[in-house]
């Protein structure tokens, strides 16, 4: 078990959960906090919506414990019903009323609840919904229907906002859509946010806290940074290993292409279409994926690529295929390469090798 549970939870959230179906069992012991983003990352059938719906409230047979600061829905004494407990619940598909327009969508519950005119119009418009009020559900979009979703959680006043994975059942353009009004919520609710995915992408723009599950058991839990740029991780073997870097806006021209500083130095990058129009200083986290690192022994000015950073090797591993996963120290801040075991050779790479990083501009992920 997880000395989390050792925290003081008059300030955070205590979640210790068992719950077994057929050849599965969840046994999770965590500690979060009670504000930011907490996000629960894991591969499919590792139990994260279970995990989710036991704090919800929804899996009737799960034991233990669920305390968001000093409130208890759960314990071995009590349990409050999933209708007692204030959570906001929004899961992958909206479930939405069809027949409904999407203000009495809104409505719905939320008088019972205690919400505010107030609190209805701050989400109707933070969410861009006006011009959606008086559709039916069934008309909307799968982008528009989540949208409204996130809202009607929200008006119902709740304490916790738990996202079963909410964008996966939209396609790519719908996410970056909705990825904004995410941030938006994060930013504006004051209210803490459980948020499942088996997206790095979500992780990587979303997160604060990051809990990683595998077969129903946490293997690592703490900031959502240090946890992403672990090497020893699962993480750091995937096709899409990378690390996330805490970035600056310094300047974005017309074109899009925004300048950012960041602990590895100054670096390049390509906005969506949707993140236009930064300004300077505005924070941003910029991921940069092990593929699209190569490596020179020279800096190179008659190149296309805009990004070079002076780097050291600290440690070669091989992959399988015959790649090889480098480690590089960029100003203080880690970097990863992946490269061909003949490349290595070539090169004659070895730890304590100074050398460049190369990274297009375009392959960033802001």
């Amino acid at each position: 078990m997880s000395d989390e549970r050792q925290t003081d939870t008059g300030t955070g959230i205590e979640i210790e959960l068992q719950h077994r179906r057929g050849n599965f069992s969840l046994d999770v012991a965590l500690h979060l906090p009670a504000d930011g983003v907490s996000v629960v990352f894991g591969p499919s059938g590792c139990g994260k919506s279970t995990l989710l719906r036991a704090i919800a409230g929804l899996e009737p047979e799960a034991r233990g414990i669920v305390r968001l600061r000093d409130e208890v829905w759960q314990d071995e004494h009590h349990r409050l019903p999933a209708h007692q407990r204030r959570g906001g619940v929004v899961f992958q598909h909206a479930a939405l009323l069809p027949h409904l327009s999407v203000l009495d969508n809104l409505r719905y519950g939320w008088r019972r609840a205690g919400g505010t005119a107030a609190l209805l119009e701050e989400w109707i418009d933070k969410l861009e919904l006006a011009p959606l009020l008086a559709r039916r559900a069934a008309t909307l979009s799968g982008g528009e229907q989540q949208r409204v979703a996130l809202a009607r959680a929200l008006v119902s006043r709740p304490q916790w906002l738990l996202l079963d994975e909410p964008l996966s059942a939209l396609d790519g353009a719908r996410r970056a859509e909705i990825l904004p009004y995410l941030e938006a919520i994060k930013r504006d609710a004051g209210i803490p946010m459980l948020y499942v995915t088996h997206s790095v992408e979500e992780v990587a723009r979303l997160a604060d806290h990051l809990v990683l599950l595998d077969a129903g058991r946490v293997t690592a839990s703490g900031a959502a940074l240090d946890v992403l740029n672990r090497p020893d991780l699962p993480l750091a073997l995937r096709e899409d290993a990378g690390v996330v870097l805490e970035a600056r806006a310094c300047h974005q021209d017309e074109h899009g292409l925004i300048e950012l500083d960041t602990p590895a130095g100054r670096l390049h990058a390509h906005a969506p279409a949707a993140r236009v129009g930064h300004r300077p200083g505005t924070p941003l986290r910029v991921r940069i994926q092990a593929r699209d690192v190569s490596l020179a022994l020279q800096a190179h000015t008659d190149t296309s690529l805009l990004n070079l950073l002076p780097a050291t090797i600290t440690a070669l591993s091989p992959l399988p295929g015959g790649q090889v996963q480098i480690r590089l120290d960029a100003g203080g801040q880690l970097l990863l390469a992946r490269v061909s075991h003949r490349s290595v050779e070539r090169l004659d790479l070895r730890p304590g090798l100074q050398l460049w990083a190369q990274i297009k501009a375009v392959a960033l992920l802001v």
